[in-house]
């Protein structure tokens, strides 16, 4: 079992940023890949992030360069830093684990990020 529990959303102009914290209830080392995805009202939940647990890391085109995802195995945390916020980030970010040795698909609850024009 994992739990993931995001933070750090919240109301930004646009242009602004926000850093979104995802906290495992287990070691982020065992779990391996994580990601941040996103979901907007009536779209399907995207990816937009991944990091593999040797720290290569994988965007969607639509965020490249404005965010960056790390990790912190000691926290074992993953973090989503995201400059240049725009109105079409609005969303509920979720992250987002899937452990090898599981089998099975991890979601946190979910983060409100709102970006305004």
């Amino acid at each position: 079992q994992v739990q993931l529990v995001e933070s750090g959303g919240g109301l930004v102009q646009a242009g602004g940023s926000l850093r979104l914290s995802c906290a495992a209830s287990r070691s982020i080392f065992s779990i391996g890949a994580l990601g941040w995805y996103r979901q907007a009202p009536g779209t399907q939940r995207e990816l937009v992030a991944a990091i593999t647990s040797g720290g290569r890391q994988n965007y969607a085109d639509s965020v490249k360069g404005r965010f960056t995802i790390s990790r912190d195995n000691a926290k074992n945390t993953v973090y989503l830093q995201m400059n240049s916020l725009k109105p079409e980030d609005t969303a509920v970010y979720y992250c987002h684990a899937a452990p090898m040795w599981s089998g099975t698909d991890y979601w946190g609850q979910g983060t409100q990020v709102t970006v305004s024009s």
